[in-house]
């Protein structure tokens, strides 16, 4: 039998230079999470409708009011006196070139300002009141997730009281109170703040829960035991080292916290305790709408698909985010 050829070690181990031979360096490059969850995303066209639909909508509600007519303009002479409803278009719906959606009913005010309208005072109101709540559920749900013990059963027993208060019945009743004037405020900039309170302020267990699992797993990463033998006190752990690590899941939950507090804004706003009529909403049209639904289908219908159309855009931008984050994704 023939002895083996002697290897030695240079032939056997592979030269960076022959590996690399014809490959530019400078394609070589490693990627950031941030840059790993925007190619996700990218590739995920629902989410990416979604995401476009929520900016024009942004869009429609900061510089939309600036083109479209007078919300509160009436158009008498568009309504027949006789079935107090529009001359003229589909379903009587007053559409023509001058009102793209039509006029309302009994008023003639047309249908694209007033949705206009009530598209800022959703964003405004959802907005505010995701902030609100995501502010106080991470500070909540951080410091009973990483401090645990006492700290922590006080403030899981704080989120059950919060999570089986009737929120609905608590903001009929506080309108009702503070509905002529209260802290320096009336009128329609009382309304809002009220509504950003009562929603923000009783919505935030929801991302307090998220945040405080979360937490409760962070604490016991390797990162975080590190830091704490080389003597880091616990608020530069909380805001350097858990935080951080927590940007996603309070971006993700966001996104889906905002179609939540624009149908409780919607709600309140049909039971007659949101913004002041005249000033237009969308759930104040859906309240007008349903008595004359029967004669007057489209005045439900375009303030019901606005609403929609907002709702399942968020939830379908949410979705992908979540999807895109997630480490644990392909």
């Amino acid at each position: 039998m023939a002895a083996p050829l002697e290897v030695t070690g240079s032939d056997t181990e592979a030269q960076p230079e022959s590996v690399l031979a014809g490959v530019d360096s400078k394609k070589i490059q490693g990627r950031s999470l941030g840059q790993i969850a925007w190619m996700r995303l990218k590739r995920d066209k629902v989410a990416l409708t979604g995401a476009v639909i929520v900016i024009v909508l942004i869009l429609v509600a900061i510089f939309g009011p600036i083109f479209v007519q007078n919300p509160l303009t009436y158009h008498q002479n568009l309504i027949d006196p006789t079935y107090n409803r529009p001359k003229t278009g589909f379903w009587h719906s007053g559409i023509s070139g001058d009102h793209w959606l039509g006029v309302e009913p009994g008023t003639g005010r047309d249908l694209l300002a007033r949705i206009v309208h009530g598209a800022r005072i959703s964003l405004l109101v959802s907005f505010l009141a995701t902030l609100l709540s995501v502010v106080i559920g991470t500070v909540m749900g951080i410091t009973a997730g990483y401090f645990g013990g006492w700290v922590d059963y006080l403030i899981s027993r704080a989120m059950d009281a919060f999570l089986a208060f009737p929120l609905l019945l608590f903001a009929i009743a506080l309108v009702g109170v503070v509905s002529d004037g209260a802290f320096g405020l009336n009128g329609n900039g009382l309304r809002i703040s009220v509504l950003v309170v009562v929603i923000g302020f009783f919505n935030w267990p929801y991302i307090g829960r998220i945040i405080r699992g979360q937490t409760l797993s962070l604490r016991e990463r390797e990162f975080v035991d590190a830091a704490r033998s080389m003597g880091a006190r616990n608020s530069y752990v909380l805001f350097k080292e858990v935080l951080p690590n927590l940007v996603a899941p309070i971006l993700v939950y966001s996104t889906l916290l905002i179609p939540t507090n624009i149908l409780f804004e919607a709600a309140l706003s049909f039971l007659g305790v949101g913004v002041i009529p005249p000033t237009p909403s969308w759930g104040g049209m859906l309240t007008l709408a349903v008595p004359i639904y029967s004669s007057d289908p489209m005045y439900m219908i375009i303030p019901g698909m606005a609403i929609f159309i907002t709702v399942l855009a968020f939830n379908l931008f949410g979705d992908g985010l979540r999807d895109a984050l997630d480490p644990r994704g392909k």
